[in-house]
Formats: structure tokens, sequence, C-alpha cells
């Protein structure tokens, strides 16, 4: 005589374990998302030895949480997903390289990105100040300095007339008239012996040294913001950057291939 089993006979199963099981009979995203962190087939080639495999696996993972893969294709497809996204930061990493080694370039060829910049200023030749103390000045800062310059200049075309002129204080006016970086930098050159303490030693420190470095500070306080965009604009080396440009595009467009791939499978799937 066969038994019937009342379905009150049946034992339920814990929710953990029905849960549990039921993940595993519809290939649920919490294996798929243990798989893919630890069994991709990708994963082991797309990050190197020197990059950060935590920060890959925290990409992966939450692409995985966003997409909730379901089976090895999705997987699959969320893990190309990661590997796209991971090579893009690998191109704005070099792009970035790129970029620091034409500004280094820069750096040693001061002259020439100084006179580039302004091509049509005249005797703008000469010892120039570091190119970085140029291009960190903030706007407040360099209109400062185009004041300090502005008014080192005005200084020394005073004391420059005043010499000119001369008259039996002449020495002592001009002295008095010009700034005191200035002064100092007359006096060592007494204390050198190279011109005598008098008006004629001072003007010709003037016409050989003094006016000339003032002048050419004037022009680099007024010109800065130009030469800090000759400098960038020489350090950007967008020829070289092209075939990255291109590298990121073909990446874009695998991403974006990928997913509508992806968006249409889930989406099939669920049709189904």
């Amino acid at each position: 005589m066969t038994k019937t089993i009342a379905t009150t006979d049946v034992t339920p199963l814990p929710a953990a374990a029905a849960k549990a099981a039921k993940a595993r009979a519809t290939g649920g995203y919490a294996n798929v998302r243990f798989n893919a962190m630890k069994h991709g087939v990708l994963s082991r080639y797309t990050v190197l030895s020197h990059e950060d495999g935590d920060e890959y696996r925290s990409l992966l993972e939450a692409l995985a949480r966003e997409h909730q893969p379901s089976g090895a294709t999705e997987a699959h497809l969320v893990e190309e997903l990661a590997g796209a996204i991971w090579r893009k930061r690998r191109v704005l990493q070099a792009e970035g390289a790129t970029i620091n080694q034409g500004l280094r370039g820069s750096a040693r060829d001061v002259e020439r990105v100084v006179a580039t910049a302004v091509p049509f200023e005249r005797s703008f030749g000469g010892v120039t100040t570091e190119l970085r103390d140029l291009v960190e000045l903030t706007p407040k800062e360099a209109e400062e300095r185009r004041r300090v310059a502005a008014q080192d200049l005005a200084a020394t075309q005073k004391a420059q007339g005043i010499l000119l002129r001369g008259g039996p204080d002449a020495y002592d006016q001009a002295l008095q008239a010009l700034e005191d970086d200035s002064r100092d930098w007359w006096l060592e050159h007494v204390d050198e012996g190279a011109y005598p303490e008098a008006a004629e030693g001072l003007l010709g420190f003037i016409d050989d040294h003094l006016y000339k470095a003032c002048l050419r500070e004037d022009k680099e306080a007024r010109h800065a913001g130009a030469i800090k965009a000759q400098a960038f604009g020489e350090g950007l080396q967008a020829h070289r950057l092209e075939k990255l440009n291109r590298y990121e595009s073909h990446l874009d467009r695998k991403f974006e291939r990928t997913l509508a791939m992806l968006l249409k499978l889930k989406e099939m799937r669920r049709g189904s």
C-alpha cells in the first residue's frame, strides 16, 4: 500500500539554507561575484605587479554590485568593464607623466621659452629668473611682483638721470634714490673693488648691471602670464599625446560596447 505524504510532513529548510539553495540553483550574484574576484580569467593578467590589486578588486566588486551578473558570460562582461576602466586609469597616468616630462624640458631651456612667449619684446636676453618661480605665482603674487619690479625700474632710472645731470651731490642723491636691494648690490661691487665709490662708478654699475636686471625683471613680471602659458603649452606636447588619446578612445568604445552587450544579455534573460 502506497503511503501518501502530506505537505505538512515536509521539513522546511532554514531561511539561510533556503537562500543558499536558491543561489546555487539560479547561479546567483553572490557566487558569481566570488568567482569574478577569486577565479576570474582576466583579473590575473589585468593588474600588473607594481599596481594595487586591492584597488582593482574594489573596482570589480563595485561593478559586480551594480550589475549583479548572473552566469559566466555576464561575469566575463563585468570583468571586461573593469579592465577597460583600469586601462584608462593607466592612460591618464601616462598622460600626466608625458606632460611632466615636457615641462621638465621647458625648465631646462628657460631663455627660449621666455623669448618665445613674447616674440615681439626686445632686449629679453640675459640671466632670467627660475621658470618655476614664474609658473607657480598666484594672481596676487604676480600683481605684487609687477608692482615691485616697476618700482625698482623707476628708481633705477631716476638715479641714472641724477648721475647724468651731475652736480656736487649727484652721487648721494642717486644712491638715496635707489631701492634698498639695488643699493646693497652696489655696495657689494664697491667692496669687491669692481667700481670706485663715486658718481662715475655708480653710473657705470647702473649701465652695466642694474638697469638691465631691473628692465628684465619688469618685463618678466608684466609677461608672467604669457610665459606661464608658453611653458605649459610646450609641456603638453600634444604630438606625443596623440597615440594615448587614440588608445583612450578605443577603451571608451570598448567600454560602451561591453556595457551594451551586458545590458542586452540581462534584458534577454528577463524576457525568457
